[in-house]
């Protein structure tokens, strides 16, 4: 995972205070260090790694912290760090899988200002942007956004419209993206290679829009999940190649695991549905019903078409729950 200690931001690239619209050193305060430790024996702990840092961002004078959900995911013990070396733990309060957002509660005073969250919606292509990790100035760039639109993540994953900007943050986990006024538009989730308005290409960082959190936060608050019907999932990992959609791996334990999924196939079709992107790909499988129906998947293998039915689960049975003190 990214750590505090790799990557250097040019100090000309970092946010000069004469230079913004609010008061930079207060505001970049609200953005804390996360360290979460998790199980080895943790159902992402071989994707993601039993030892995770990025940062949060304070979003109510509560304690309570925005993050990216990978950071905490199935973590048993979480920690926050302000700028001036205030520590406290933290309980989670719930991942979602849907949106990628993580939300935990300090257990201590951190006595940090509370971001305010605005509508990414609003925010203009081009426009100027402060990407804040936790550790004051030296932690944050001064960024644009490139682009919005929509995301298809291999762990499948979908966002409709995406934030993208560059130059790219070296340690973009949970980093928060600032507009203008100092106000919260989205929270850091990858490095990605993003084509810009001109039609150059350039390293650069996705983050999830703050649109997103509002409809969801009561839920997450009062059940620690979104009372939605779960999204089925597959439990493999494809990606858009020349040969179309190939499946690049199969988690250990999981559906397409058990179905006879194998990593090589080529999906070609959803229940008799030709799909050629990923987007396509889930939004066909997500159609047919909520977790547990029963998806119907053409593939290529060794040049020879075959449909394989896949029983989808709900991803969340699969995870370790977060542990309240």
């Amino acid at each position: 995972m990214t750590d505090f200690e790799e990557g250097t931001i040019p100090e000309a690239s970092r946010p000069d205070p004469s230079h913004v619209g609010f008061d930079l050193d207060f505001t970049l305060d609200a953005v804390v260090r996360v360290r979460a430790e998790v199980p080895d024996d943790a159902f992402t702990a071989g994707a993601l790694g039993t030892e995770r840092r990025g940062s949060g961002i304070v979003i109510d004078d509560q304690g309570l912290v925005l993050t990216i959900g990978y950071l905490v995911t199935e973590a048993r013990e979480v920690w926050l760090t302000t700028n001036r070396a205030t520590a406290a733990p933290a309980d989670i309060i719930a991942y979602d899988q849907v949106t990628g957002f993580g939300l935990m509660r300090a257990l201590g005073r951190l006595d940090v200002p509370a971001l305010e969250i605005t509508a990414a919606s609003g925010a203009q292509v081009g426009s100027q942007v402060v990407v804040a990790g936790a550790g004051g100035r030296e932690s944050s760039l001064i960024s644009r956004l490139a682009a919005k639109r929509e995301f298809a993540g291999y762990w499948e994953y979908l966002l409709e419209q995406a934030l993208f900007t560059v130059p790219a943050h070296p340690r973009w986990s949970g980093t928060a993206m600032l507009d203008e006024q100092g106000k919260l538009l989205g929270v850091g989730s990858l490095l990605v290679q993003t084509t810009t308005s001109s039609g150059q290409t350039q390293a650069g960082n996705m983050f999830v829009p703050t649109d997103l959190l509002p409809p969801i936060l009561d839920d997450l608050l009062h059940y620690g999940r979104v009372r939605r019907e779960p999204r089925p999932w597959v439990g493999f990992y494809p990606a858009e190649t020349d040969e179309g959609i190939e499946v690049t791996a199969i988690a250990d334990t999981g559906p397409a695991a058990e179905s006879g999924i194998d990593a090589g196939d080529v999906v070609v079709e959803v229940a008799g549905t030709q799909v050629q992107t990923l987007a396509e790909l889930y939004r066909s499988m997500w159609r047919l019903g909520p977790a547990g129906t029963e998806i119907p998947l053409t593939v290529l293998r060794d040049g020879r078409a075959r449909t394989i039915t896949v029983t989808s689960a709900d991803r969340e049975n699969f995870l370790k729950r977060p542990a309240l003190h």
